[in-house]
């Protein structure tokens, strides 16, 4: 099988034109994105949990994240089929959101926006199912093995959430990343025998 196949394109869609939609032609569709753990419950902002996960707040977050999905989306659909893909998915959007609100339930200024926690999910469960590719993360100049992205992507996304600053959310990233690992555990616990068998050459 060769190309997109159908979940990667439609999600893929959705998040490139309501993010366009929000940053080029209506701000308010924005704030009606917005996912605001304080007042997820508080005023039934229940819809705000899945459109967040669909819109970006610039420019460089939405095709930084687009790409992402793309190289690894793509191809981790071919492996699992388009139901079970989709179900990583939105279980990786879900979860993220889920940790965000745990996090900041009581803080009624935090909001946020973005598919990052979803396709966290989608990168890490493409890592244990594809161990021996390499990730290029700029300007580092050389290939990173693949596993040892893992390793310190989860410990950098927990080291940054525990500090609590700057705009983005890495609550989200570790969630979602947890996520797609947890998945592949449940769905195909052999995928991580086979990454054992590797790392253990």
């Amino acid at each position: 099988m060769s190309g997109i196949g159908p979940g990667a394109a439609s999600l893929l869609a959705l998040i490139v034109a309501l993010s366009l939609i929000g940053l080029f032609g209506s701000q308010v569709f924005v704030e009606r994105c917005l996912f605001r753990p304080y007042w997820f419950l508080r005023n039934r902002e229940y819809s705000t949990a899945l459109l967040a996960g669909f819109v970006h707040a610039d420019l460089a977050h939405l095709l930084f994240n687009a790409i992402t999905f793309w190289f690894f989306g793509i191809p981790l659909e071919r492996r699992l089929g388009t139901p079970l893909f989709l179900l990583l998915y939105f279980a990786g959007l879900g979860f993220s959101q889920l940790g965000t609100w745990y996090k900041h339930r009581d803080n009624p200024d935090y909001a946020t926006l973005g598919a990052s926690g979803a396709i966290s999910a989608v990168l890490f469960a493409s890592i244990v199912y594809f161990p021996t590719q390499s990730i290029f993360i700029l300007p580092i100049p050389f290939p990173i093995p693949a596993p040892l992205f893992a390793v310190g992507y989860l410990a950098y996304t927990w080291w940054s959430a525990k500090q609590a600053r700057g705009r983005i959310n890495h609550d989200a990233h570790f969630a979602g990343a947890l996520a797609g690992l947890a998945f592949v555990a449940v769905v195909h616990p052999q995928a991580y025998e086979r990454l054992l068998s590797m790392l253990s050459r």
